[in-house]
């Protein structure tokens, strides 16, 4: 009986919480309300010229007005040499060649730095670059993660579809809205329906039969993303309660999953027009027609096995799962209908047909049974000339059909404690009706992801633009203008300068949202063109160089090591696009998770953005130089120091015959000649010359070093050589410009952009 009390009166108080949080979730705080990042983006003018006569264009007053009123002082323009490689590191994520350093040198003009920049954003290599930072905002990855991680063989095309993108300069809106809603809005472009692989990005367990737990998931992870990559805000901090510092009602998570309540996977998306597809669909018309009476007799014999397989499979379902697979599509609920396709894409990945994979039941046969198989399947085999091939599919994230399964409010986040039903909506304190959306015409989609896109893509939405062109800061100067690039909150940094963040915003949608202009708009600036040189008063003002008082010095991430590493070396193959490639693992690791070493030598020195990427088995040298965890979005990578990354770059196979072939390739270029040697070392690993100190200490390494691998050779020691030089070149000094090419790999000059 005390039991039976307490119950209800635990019941009891958990409905009058309820109801108080209901009658007090419209109330939002006055600091809430006031909150810049809620605030119609101004129209700020940048300021008068102050004291100092200095900047380029308006982002420069406004960080001068900054610096003045703390009393500092801007630092002066980098060197030449140093703002080129700067610059083609930002733009292409590759250094200078020492012919770009020397035409930059030469070009004495006031537009020499444009000319170099509208270069560079011409460059197919600047897409590359440029998409690596969105894919970890996408949490990209081509395996599913979690226990199984099995491969997603064609979200490659999701990768390449970013740098198409990014080379074209599509403009944000148009990039934004192609992700959220392509399919509807654009069904006939390939493109269009790549780009809704965004979504799909999520990382899925498999093995786990609850699916109606698993779609609750799935779409937690979808609304957590949307909000985080294109609003800036921690929507993800509202599905258990309302926000406890941001305007965002539990409510609001809500809605704005409810855009996706419709969604599901598609992994084999057709990307043919329609002419290609009718020709398809016909030659594999003809090749049914002939081998029908093959096939018939084959699935005579599979149909047991099958049977047994499918049985086997749906019994480890809760109950309301194989209700509704045994129901005919006709007879399906709309929330039915999600959980048999999710079904259906792992009984059958290549298939919407409720069936088992012939690869698994022909393995089950046994005895004659299998032997008939056997011979019936090498007839069906004469007739491979008749068939069509595979048409390239795409993975992508669309809408089920024309009902979307109700979206209720889900007490603490639980998948089966539904509350109160909400319609799909952005935020309450910016529009508390629901979104309208309208069905596109002749398609069985609801329309909701376009008006999503909408709603985004307006001018007027406070946060989309400002969070764009702040991440577009952040990869500039290394931390965005907001330092929280994903958490534009109350408890996220403020901004350095909101008036200048405001402005790129307004001249980022008036320039028609292209990202090259803002580009070359921030890269112009005398604030970017500043020295990294430390400047000891002002480090005392501004420790963390907040004002911006010189240009921040930042680590390359480790793809790019990578890549600077096999571009001096000679040795970066730089084919774009198509599958992705397995370059060699560390000796001992472990490779049973899916690793399948590239065939060539050049086909794995492809770029870093073209390595594959598995969810629980990142590539060591990326893990190393801190490479995200995939299974979620990043918006700023963390920048540890660990001596791994020392081991790694000194120590790794790969490296030292990256340091072979660097050699070989100042060999060429330099010859026996030892001065010419460390000049043209130096071009290609810092696009500078040496200054006589370090041509002093060259020297003297070269001298050091050779009488000691000279005495390793004696002994019998193997060294390390070029792979071509000189024959007046001696094999002691051949070994030491390897290792004084090494020490140049290794350098922190050529990890880091100054």
């Amino acid at each position: 009986m005390v039991f039976a009390r307490t119950k209800v009166f635990v019941q009891f108080s958990v409905v009058l919480l309820c109801l108080a949080t209901a009658r007090a979730e419209k109330e939002f705080t006055s600091e809430q309300k006031s909150h810049w990042a809620f605030q119609k983006i101004g129209s700020p003018t940048p300021p008068a010229e102050g004291k100092l006569s200095w900047g380029n264009n308006g982002i420069d007053a406004f960080v001068l007005k900054a610096l003045e009123e703390n009393h500092l002082r801007p630092s002066p323009a980098a060197y030449k040499a140093a703002l080129l490689r700067r610059a083609t590191f930002d733009l292409t994520g590759l250094p200078p060649t020492p012919e770009e350093l020397d035409a930059f040198l030469k070009d004495k003009s006031s537009t020499a730095f444009e000319t170099v920049i509208d270069r560079l954003l011409l460059s197919p290599h600047y897409g590359e670059r440029w998409a690596r930072h969105w894919l970890d905002l996408a949490r990209y990855a081509e395996s599913e993660g979690f226990k199984a991680d099995e491969t997603r063989p064609d979200a490659w095309r999701y990768r390449d579809y970013v740098i198409k993108s990014f080379n074209e300069d599509k403009p944000y809106d148009r990039f934004l809205m192609e992700q959220i809603a392509g399919d509807e809005l654009w069904p006939n472009d390939p493109d269009a329906v790549i780009a809704t692989g965004f979504n799909r990005h999520y990382a899925d367990e498999s093995n786990a039969r609850n699916l109606m737990q698993r779609r609750q998931e799935i779409l937690n992870d979808v609304t957590d993303t949307v909000g985080a990559v294109f609003t800036g805000l921690t929507f993800g901090c509202a599905r258990c309660h309302d926000h406890k510092f941001d305007p965002i009602l539990q409510k609001d998570y809500y809605r704005l999953q409810a855009f996706f309540a419709n969604c599901a996977a598609d992994d084999n998306v057709p990307l043919a027009p329609p002419g290609k597809l009718a020709e398809y669909n016909r030659k594999l018309a003809e090749w049914e027609a002939a081998t029908a009476e093959i096939r018939q007799k084959m699935e005579l014999l599979e149909e047991p096995e099958r049977k047994a397989i499918i049985k086997e499979y749906v019994d480890k379902y809760p109950e309301e799962i194989q209700a509704a697979l045994a129901k005919s599509p006709e007879e399906r609920s709309a929330f039915e209908c999600q959980m048999v396709a999710k079904a259906e894409l792992y009984l059958n990945p290549k298939s919407h047909q409720y069936i088992a994979p012939t690869s698994a039941v022909a393995g089950r046969l046994k005895g004659e049974k299998k032997k008939e198989w056997d011979e019936l399947n090498m007839g069906l085999k004469k007739f491979a000339g008749l068939f069509p091939g595979k048409l390239p599919v795409a993975t992508g994230y669309f809408d089920i059909s024309g009902e979307a399964p109700k979206t209720y409010v889900l007490r603490g986040g639980v998948y089966d404690a539904a509350t109160d039903e909400v319609q799909p909506g952005f935020l309450t304190l910016l529009n508390p009706a629901p979104t309208p959306y309208f069905k596109p015409v002749s398609l069985e989609r609801t329309g909701r992801r376009t008006a999503l896109a909408g709603v985004l893509t307006d001018p007027e939405n406070p946060l989309t633009a400002r969070v764009m062109v702040n991440r577009m800061w952040q990869h500039h100067f290394g931390k965005g203008i907001v330092g929280t690039p994903s958490d534009f909150g109350l408890k996220g940094d403020r901004p350095t300068h909101p008036e200048l963040l405001d402005w790129l915003a307004r001249e980022f949608v008036q320039n028609g949202w292209s990202i090259k202009k803002m580009h070359k708009l921030i890269m112009l600036s005398a604030t970017y063109r500043q020295s990294s040189a430390f400047n000891e008063a002002c480090g005392k003002v501004d420790p963390d160089n907040k004002l911006l008082w010189r240009y921040p010095r930042q680590r390359l991430e480790g793809e790019v090591i990578r890549d600077a590493s096999l571009y001096v070396s000679g040795l970066l193959n730089p084919e774009m696009g198509g599958p992705s490639v397995f370059p060699e693992l560390p000796t001992g690791m472990d490779t049973r998770g899916g690793w399948k070493l590239s065939g060539s030598e050049q086909e794995r020195n492809r770029r870093s953005i073209y390595v594959f990427v598995r969810r629980n088995m990142r590539y060591p040298m990326f893990e190393t130089f801190d490479m995200p965890d995939t299974h979620e979005s990043c918006s700023r990578r963390n920048t540890t120091t660990s001596p791994l990354q020392a081991l790694t770059m000194m120590n790794n196979k790969l490296t030292l015959e990256w340091a072979e072939s660097f050699a070989s390739r100042v060999l060429v270029s330099a010859g026996s000649d030892e001065e010419k040697q460390i000049k043209s070392a130096y071009h290609f690993a810092y696009a500078r010359d040496p200054s006589a100190k370090e041509m002093a200490l060259a020297h003297s390494f070269f001298a050091d070093e050779s009488g000691i691998i000279g005495e390793r050779a004696r002994a019998g020691e193997e060294l390390a050589l070029p792979s071509a030089s000189p024959e007046s070149l001696s094999k002691p000094k051949a070994a030491a410009l390897v290792d004084f090419c090494h020490m140049l790999l290794n350098s922190n000059e050529f990890v880091y952009l100054n």
